[in-house]
C-alpha cells in the first residue's frame, strides 16, 4: 500500500492550535413498568461503568498518539459514571506519522475516566435516565477530547461510535487559537476539513440520516446523526412487540420516535 507524504507546517516553536471533539450519544427505549426501567439504568450502568469507559478512553488516547499522565475515575449513586485523563502527546510513531493523522479520513474501529493530559484532556460523563410516566428511558453519554499541538482527536472518532449503541450522535469539531510558522505568519488551523463526515466509514453514515451546520471561517463543525430504520423489537427492553397489542404497539413507537425527534432537532414537539 502506498503511503501519502503530508506536507508538514514549519513551525516556529510549539503547535499552540486547541482542537477539541465533542461526541454526545443516545440510546433510547421504552420499558413498560417500573421493574423495568429500574432493570435498563442497571443495565446501563453495568455496561458502561467507570472501568469500561476508562478502557475506551485508554484506547481513545493509544488512538491519537497521546500519553496518559493521570486517570480520575467514579461511579455514582444512584447511577452514571464520570472518568477524566490528563494526557501529553507522545513522540509519533511511524503509523502517526503518516497520513493517519492529517488525512480527511475514517480512524480505526474497536479491535476487541476521568484522565489528564499535559494540555490534554480526555472525558466521558454518562447520564441514564428514565421518564416516570411514559415509559421512556434514555440513556446518554458525553466524550471530550481536547489536544494541542499535532494529535487530531478526530482519528478517534470512528472508534467512539463503535464503542456505544447509538440511536442518536451528536458531533461538534473546533480548532482554536494559532500556531506560527518559521517566517511568523499565523495559521488558524493545522489541516483541512470540509465535513466531520469525512472521518466516518460510508457503511456507517448510510444506517444513519445526517445533517451538517458548519462555520467554515470560525473553524466550528457541528454534525448531528440519528438512525433511519426503526425496528420496535430493538428499543423494547423487558418485553418484545409480539407481547403487545396493535394499538398499543403504534401508541410505543410514536412515543418513542417523538424522543428521538425531540432529541435530533433540539426542540420538543406537540404531545401525542
Amino acid at each position: 500500500m502506498e503511503i501519502k507524504t503530508i506536507k508538514k507546517l514549519k513551525l516556529y516553536g510549539f503547535n499552540n492550535l486547541t482542537k477539541s471533539l465533542s461526541f454526545n450519544i443516545y440510546d433510547i427505549c421504552y420499558a413498560k413498568t417500573p421493574e423495568d426501567r429500574k432493570r435498563y439504568i442497571e443495565y446501563i450502568d453495568e455496561q458502561y461503568n467507570a472501568a469500561r469507559l476508562t478502557s475506551i478512553l485508554t484506547q481513545v488516547a493509544e488512538i491519537i498518539g497521546a500519553n496518559i499522565l493521570n486517570i480520575a475515575k467514579q461511579d455514582y449513586d444512584p447511577q452514571g459514571a464520570s472518568v477524566t485523563m490528563l494526557v501529553s502527546e507522545g513522540e509519533l510513531t511511524p503509523s502517526h506519522k503518516n497520513e493517519s493523522q492529517f488525512e480527511e479520513s475514517p480512524g480505526p474501529i474497536p479491535t476487541s475516566v476521568l484522565g489528564h493530559l499535559d494540555k490534554s484532556h480526555i472525558t466521558v460523563h454518562t447520564y441514564p435516565e428514565s421518564h416516570p410516566d411514559d415509559g421512556i428511558s434514555t440513556f446518554r453519554a458525553d466524550i471530550d477530547v481536547s489536544t494541542c499541538g499535532c494529535i487530531s482527536p478526530l482519528k478517534a472518532l470512528n472508534f467512539l461510535i463503535h464503542s456505544f449503541e447509538s440511536d442518536i450522535m451528536t458531533i461538534d469539531y473546533r480548532v482554536r487559537g494559532f500556531t506560527r510558522d518559521v517566517n511568523g505568519k499565523k495559521f488558524y488551523i493545522d489541516h483541512k476539513i470540509n465535513s466531520i463526515q469525512n472521518y466516518i466509514p460510508r457503511n456507517t453514515l448510510d444506517f444513519y440520516q445526517a445533517i451538517d451546520v458548519n462555520v467554515y471561517q470560525e473553524n466550528i463543525f457541528h454534525t448531528k446523526m440519528m438512525l433511519k430504520k426503526f425496528d420496535l423489537d430493538n428499543y423494547l427492553f423487558g418485553t418484545n412487540k409480539k407481547e403487545l397489542l396493535p394499538k398499543e404497539r403504534t401508541k410505543i413507537k410514536q412515543k418513542l420516535k417523538k424522543e428521538m425527534n425531540e432529541i435530533f432537532y433540539g426542540r420538543n414537539m406537540p404531545k401525542i
